[in-house]
């Protein structure tokens, strides 16, 4: 595919108010106050020490120092609830999982495609591997997958990191990266910068955190090849703004890592934690090798198939905040099968598919199917639902993408790239 002048109009039929969320979700970030240091300080110290049903083949160090919230303020309390290291060191097994997926910020799936995607948006090709949390402090770095357990141990360049580089540091001094780990080159291509030597980045737009996370990582060279004390690379990946020939250069462009989709990050939104619509991943099978889901026997089933949690009104719910109703369970089955609120279930899609009125969900025709696997934490998210349903029947396409960046609604594209590369 080469770059090309589309000059058609684009319209798709309204399955979604993913549009509609994400301006609220923009208008929140901007309303909303948080001890954004106390966040990260407790975040940095959970992946340090907080217990994984997991097994470890490593020894986890000391965490860093942790001030007590107080609770006497509205704010802080909430936060405590999210966050306090006492309560969430007390977890285990899917709730630990539960805990840590909370902490990421996770992508929405691209159902529909953001007004201004030219001016407002940048585009990547995201690394395929294991998402992760990656924190240095006092003298060593602990890398944590979305179930809690550790990934790796190890000393880095980054500060704090290595007790020959920069000393073990304060306890002021750490870092915490949004990372997916890259098996085949071993390699953390870093996604995200939450927190760098201290310096919390949860309110800062995305367009601020790219520029750190160019300049602060090669600074100080983590991104060097690897040595016999630094057994792990780290490395960013090439951002570009999503006009025609940056949409173009990452969907065709040369990555020394394997493609897994496209992720779009809006440029004004924080790193929020949970599903937020700011951030959107594209697949077709041109930059991924698993664009339709399969069942636990990695084949594609006949039938699209979703996972949804039961709660106690007997409805059928999904993983977002606040859920969507698929539809009510039968009392029998329920009754029969001992089913209790809060069991995640899958379903089939039967031949009666999805229904939508005015982009929302109307009826969908579900086949019961029996529990989901004890290892999933979440219920599947709505936009996750509706782009496998699309992809199986109506996808949205490259070129899809292409006309809406050239169509009159869209507005001037911004002039130059943020180039990110490792």
């Amino acid at each position: 595919m080469a770059p090309h002048d589309l000059r058609r109009p684009f319209k798709r039929a309204a399955i979604s108010d993913q549009q509609k969320r994400r301006e609220l979700s923009l208008l929140r970030q901007a309303q909303n106050r948080r001890d954004a240091q106390q966040q990260a300080r407790c975040l940095a110290s959970s992946i340090l020490s907080l217990q994984s049903s997991a097994p470890e083949s490593e020894t986890e160090q000391p965490s860093i120092d942790i001030e007590t919230v107080s609770e006497t303020e509205h704010e802080s309390e909430a936060l405590s609830k999210d966050l306090d290291v006492g309560r969430a060191s007390k977890l285990r097994g899917p709730e630990v999982r539960k805990w840590f997926a909370r902490q990421l910020m996770l992508p929405e799936w691209m159902i529909d495609v953001p007004d201004r995607l030219s001016q407002d948006w940048y585009v990547f090709a995201r690394p395929a591997g294991k998402r992760c949390f990656v924190v240095s402090s006092n003298g060593t770095t602990v890398s944590r997958q979305r179930n809690g357990s550790i990934l790796h141990h190890f000393p880095s360049a980054l500060p704090a990191g290595s007790k020959t580089r920069d000393g073990s540091g304060s306890a002021q001094s750490y870092c915490i990266l949004d990372c997916i780990f890259h098996e085949s080159d071993q390699t953390y291509y870093v996604i995200d910068m939450v927190c760098w030597n201290g310096y919390p980045l949860y309110d800062c737009t995305a367009e601020f955190r790219f520029y750190w996370l160019n300049s602060k990582l090669e600074e100080s060279g983590a991104c060097n090849a690897p040595s016999h004390h630094l057994k792990f690379r780290f490395s960013t990946v090439p951002v570009y703004n999503c006009d025609q020939s940056g949409l173009y250069a990452a969907y065709t462009g040369v990555v020394p890592y394997v493609k897994d989709g496209l992720l779009f990050y809006n440029k004004h939104a924080h790193y929020q934690t949970g599903n937020t619509p700011l951030v959107l991943v594209w697949k077709d099978e041109n930059c991924s090798q698993y664009v339709i889901d399969t069942d636990g026997k990695g084949e594609i089933p006949s039938q699209q198939q979703v996972v949804l949690e039961l709660q106690d009104d007997r409805k059928l719910v999904t993983s977002d905040d606040p859920p969507v109703s698929f539809g009510c369970l039968d009392g029998d089955i329920i009754e029969k099968s001992g089913l209790q609120s809060g069991i995640l279930l899958r379903f089939a899609i039967g031949d009666g598919g999805l229904s939508f009125v005015d982009g929302k969900l109307e009826k969908a025709d579900l086949i019961y199917l029996g529990k989901s696997n004890r290892a999933r934490a979440f219920a599947d998210s709505y936009s996750k639902v509706i782009f496998q349903f699309m992809v199986r029947n109506s996808p949205l396409k490259v070129d899809d993408l292409l006309a809406s960046i050239n169509s009159p609604d869209d507005q001037e594209k911004t002039p130059s790239d943020i180039e990110m590369a490792g």
